[in-house]
């Protein structure tokens, strides 16, 4: 039997009290006379050794209830089972592992409350700790102190879900940075409940425990039944244009092992149910549901994408913004113009186009970050920084076309288009230009799909233009255009994320007529309707940092997101157009906040800039965890970690305390003392003589 306060035992001096109060009993007896002595010499005889046995019994009860008191005080109990138990003298750290997957259930119970039922459990063999620490999935500025073990109990009943996930390498650090901040005389033991979902928790294989302190491994035994999420949410078209009619996929995902029937999917767009789809979704597989719909009106509409999954239901959600009929910005960059302004007429009498036109010489670089399409039109030579940012520009994602001048420099551009996938660039040489007729389009291409009217496919001798080339390529990818005699005229290819379209001949009449021609509008209009980058309909809390186009920066400004009432100031920084803001974690915000899935206006000065959809990383919806015996490979060969089976026990505690701390006899030498005063009394009051 070892103690775990073997410093009570000098209360066993104590005993010493009741033994000199036997022993130097200085009570005077009192004589009584009788007539008769002789009478009464037998009874005295009796009663006098009656008297000195219920006196060496109270004497032995007193000496028993003291000495079983100080053993309580000093907490003996029997060594563990165990080569880790626990010191309770040493810093206690828990990790309550509340992350929304925990929100699964087992038997009609969340994890969530089966972990903290016994963590509750386990504060019983902590009961004298003061040095505690509970450390939860949202790290706040509470968990950085210790407390002691009665406050831990309280704070068990406070926990909610957290949408922030952690690994167990991040969990690790954190309690290794409270630990060496407090250097007790014992040693330090940590605890981590989790369902261990493998999306989560990282790389175990590369997490080492230090051999100084005892790690115990908790696992609820969460069993992947099924679990319906939203993969991803995309358009058939870069935007929606208004009063048509546009599609939208969602790809549907199940991560459990059971598959799932004829599960409804339903579309919401500004809380008005749009459309539904039925899905069967595979086990661990995945379904795509069609949804047609049409919108009236210009601006951001609400999405919203829901269906009935249980016991799972923080991702039955999936909100995303949709941007009617959004500007298309056209930034048009001239050397030589032509005298005839085409690039901008083509554009400004249609709304859904935002045309800026500057010269080369003055242009700012920084214009392209917020451009989709960028023309060149008659630039002799593009070089310098010009030159880099447009590079830049269609790697990106951009779109640019390049319309030669009238005497381009081949040298120049074959470096620049070089590096943009096209080659062998040559000039032609000065001369009087010699329009040539170009071929019918094929129509059959999907840049020309949508073009022409049916009545006007059917037609075998168009009215075509004609264009005298400055230039001949090679390595153009697509030719969309070309000339009767086999040169190009426009092609299409890529570079990177972006396209990129050249034009064979400038703009002005003298080499040919393309630019007053009838096609022109419709090319430019297709040119520019592919230069849209694909809408990026929502954001997800994981991501660090989130870019955003915005219109008419101010220096300083303070951009928030606000939620109904609730406003946020993330970090932000603007690089020209450009707004990039860092999304907040739940430790970086008060008491007060709180960052849920839904929707979020960008405000600057009260003014709405924005609508932005927030949803919860789908790492979470995966539901595959570690199990014990995989948890026992992953921490092998680290003697201080030690694995339990399951934590769904009732007797989950005692299990742990005989096991690591050992088994504790306070209670029974309480009991003990208890019972000699008891007898002590019963003695004194019931025997007499």
């Amino acid at each position: 039997m070892s103690f775990l306060f073997p410093s009570f035992l000098w209360g066993m001096l104590a005993v010493s009290v009741p033994i000199a109060i036997h022993f130097f009993n200085f009570r005077r007896t009192k004589r009584v006379y009788f007539t008769n002595v002789a009478f009464l010499k037998a009874v005295e005889t009796q009663t006098s050794s009656f008297r000195k046995v219920k006196h060496w019994l109270i004497l032995a009860a007193r000496v028993l209830a003291i000495v079983c008191l100080v053993l309580a005080f000093a907490q003996p109990f029997l060594p563990s089972r165990s080569t880790i138990a626990v010191d309770r003298r040493g810093v206690t750290s828990l990790y309550l592992d509340n992350s929304y997957s925990m929100q699964n259930e087992l038997n009609n119970k969340r994890y969530l409350d089966i972990a903290t039922g016994r963590l509750s459990d386990l504060m019983g063999v902590f009961r004298n700790a003061t040095s505690m620490q509970l450390v939860t999935n949202d790290f706040s500025a509470q968990e950085q102190g210790l407390s002691p073990a009665d406050k831990i109990r309280d704070r068990l009943t406070t926990i909610g879900l957290s949408h922030t996930p952690r690994t167990l390498a991040d969990v690790y650090r954190r309690q290794e940075n409270l630990m060496a901040q407090h250097r007790n005389a014992g040693q330090n033991q940590l605890f981590w409940v989790s369902d261990f979902q493998k999306s989560t928790v990282g790389d175990l294989s590369k997490l080492k425990v230090d051999s100084t302190n005892r790690l115990f491994i908790v696992p609820v035994q969460a069993t992947p039944e099924k679990n319906v999420f939203v993969d991803s949410v995309w358009l058939n078209t870069p935007f929606i244009r208004e009063l048509q009619n546009n599609i939208l996929f969602v790809k549907v995902s199940n991560s459990g092992s059971e598959a799932v029937k004829n599960m409804v999917v339903k579309l919401y767009l500004d809380n008005t149910q749009t459309s539904t789809a039925s899905v069967n979704v595979p086990a661990n597989g995945s379904a795509t549901a069609r949804f047609n719909f049409s919108l009236k009106g210009k601006g951001y509409r609400q999405g919203r994408i829901t269906f009935d999954d249980f016991p799972v239901t923080f991702d039955n959600d999936y909100f995303f913004v949709l941007n009617a009929s959004p500007v298309i910005r056209i930034l048009h960059l001239y050397g030589q113009r032509s005298g005839g302004n085409y690039i901008e007429n083509v554009f400004q009498n249609d709304s859904l186009f935002r045309t800026q036109s500057f010269s080369v010489q003055n242009v700012d670089v920084g214009q392209l970050r917020t451009a989709d399409l960028v023309v060149l039109e008659g630039v002799e030579q593009p070089s310098g920084s010009l030159r880099t940012a447009l590079e830049d520009f269609v790697r990106k994602g951009g779109t640019m076309a390049v319309i030669p001048p009238n005497s381009p420099d081949g040298g120049a551009y074959g470096g620049f288009l070089g590096n943009l996938g096209v080659r062998s660039i040559i000039a032609k040489g000065e001369g009087t230009p010699q329009p040539v007729p170009l071929n019918p389009p094929n129509r059959d291409t999907p840049f020309f799909s949508d073009v022409f009217e049916e009545s006007v496919r059917q037609e075998t001798n168009l009215n075509l233009p004609s264009a005298a080339t400055t230039w001949q390529w090679s390595g153009g990818g697509n030719a969309l255009l070309s000339l009767r005699n086999g040169q190009p005229y426009l092609t299409q290819s890529t570079a990177g994320k972006g396209q990129l379209y050249i034009f064979g001949a400038p703009l002005a009449p003298t080499y040919g007529n393309v630019a007053q021609h009838a096609l022109f509008v419709p090319v430019m209009y297709k040119l520019a309707a592919t230069s849209v980058r694909a809408q990026r309909t929502a954001y997800t809390f994981d991501e660090n940092t989130i870019a955003l186009a915005v219109s008419n920066p101010t220096p300083n400004a303070i951009y928030k997101l606000r939620r109904n009432k609730a406003e946020i100031i993330p970090v932000q920084r603007l690089n020209g157009n450009q707004l990039v803001l860092e999304l907040p974690k739940s430790n970086q915000l008060s008491s007060d906040q709180a960052v849920d899935a839904g929707y979020y206006e960008l405000v600057r000065d009260d003014k709405v800039e924005q609508l932005l959809a927030l949803n919860h990383d789908n790492t979470e919806s995966k539901l595959e965890y570690y199990s014990p015996d995989e948890l026992r490979a992953a921490f092998a060969g680290q003697k201080n970690v030690q694995v339990f089976d399951k934590i769904d026990d009732s007797a989950f505690a005692r299990e742990f305390e005989e096991q690591n701390v050992g088994t504790s006899l306070w209670k029974y030498f309480l009991y003990a003392a208890l019972a000699f005063f008891l007898i002590e009394i019963v003695l004194i009051r019931f025997m007499k003589g």
